[in-house]
């Protein structure tokens, strides 16, 4: 069965949609991840995962073509950086899951592969849900966010909190299962955050602001030299595979939990025939 939007025929995608298939949208961007990985870290980790588990159950979900660009203004220091306006960027995303509903799809989930995409695309998916008059469901989700990622990496990850920020052991495990030819495990170091334990982040700790009390995103040269955020020395390929198998499964159980929740009905209090 297909499960690539992009490879379907129309008519094959109407049927998708009239069987209720999840779509599942993967959003990330282009920017630096240190002086030993590319610049597609998150588009790469972030596809990889969708592909994997939509494969999974194509019977469940359809996989829609990634938005490739994303929120990244604080990381225009560093060489390779493509990023798109914070309000164009929402609109973007809602009008491609406007799209999707628009042809039928009622369940849509937002994976993210990069952390300031994060309140963006939460955003995007209130939008998309408000459009359509709470006619679908709309959700997003980081992967790194998803629980067996979490479960995993507190068995696994052997850095501590900040340990797995950026382009770290965690990204750069998972790379090093994806594409260990253009992993430079030579060049990785091990570099903190400068700011006190309360506004630190960690990807493994709770999502994109971990533990920490307080969000605050500096630009990131101020906060690295490398461009690294944790302990990418201590990634391995053997860590990459679990983490990539937990993200997989993760986002299969998330997708056939979405797929089993029911569209709650709106009860608008100022409508006619309510007194």
């Amino acid at each position: 069965m297909k499960y690539r939007f992009a490879e379907m025929i129309w008519h094959e995608i109407k049927e998708a949609a009239r069987r209720d298939r999840v779509a599942v949208l993967p959003v990330a961007t282009y920017e630096d991840h240190g002086p030993h990985l590319p610049v597609d870290v998150d588009v790469r980790l972030c596809t990889e995962i969708c592909e994997r588990a939509v494969a999974r159950i194509p019977g469940e979900a359809v996989l829609a073509p990634a938005v490739t660009h994303g929120y990244s203004p604080h990381h225009m220091d560093f060489h390779g950086t493509l990023t798109i306006d914070w309000d164009v960027f929402i609109r973007y995303v809602k009008n491609v899951c406007c799209s999707l509903a628009h042809h039928g799809f009622r369940r849509i989930l937002i994976v993210n592969g990069h952390g300031s995409n994060t309140s963006p695309l939460d955003l995007a998916a209130r939008l998309s849900i408000l459009e359509y008059e709470g006619r679908i469901l709309c959700a997003s989700v980081n992967h790194w966010g998803l629980g067996k990622v979490k479960e995993v990496g507190k068995k696994i990850r052997e850095s501590d909190f900040g340990g797995t920020s950026h382009a770290c052991e965690f990204e750069t495990s998972l790379y090093l299962a994806l594409k260990p030819e253009l992993v430079q495990m030579e060049k990785a170091v091990d570099e903190r955050s400068p700011m006190s334990s309360s506004f630190r982040f960690d990807l493994l700790s709770g999502g994109i602001a971990g533990s920490a009390s307080a969000n605050l995103m500096p630009y990131w040269s101020a906060l690295t030299a490398s461009g690294i955020m944790g302990d990418a020395t201590l990634a391995t390929r053997e860590k990459g595979e679990k983490f990539l198998e937990a993200a997989v499964q993760g986002l299969v159980d998330l997708t056939l939990e979405l797929k089993s929740n029911p569209i709650p009905t709106r009860r608008d209090q100022h409508s006619p025939n309510r007194s």
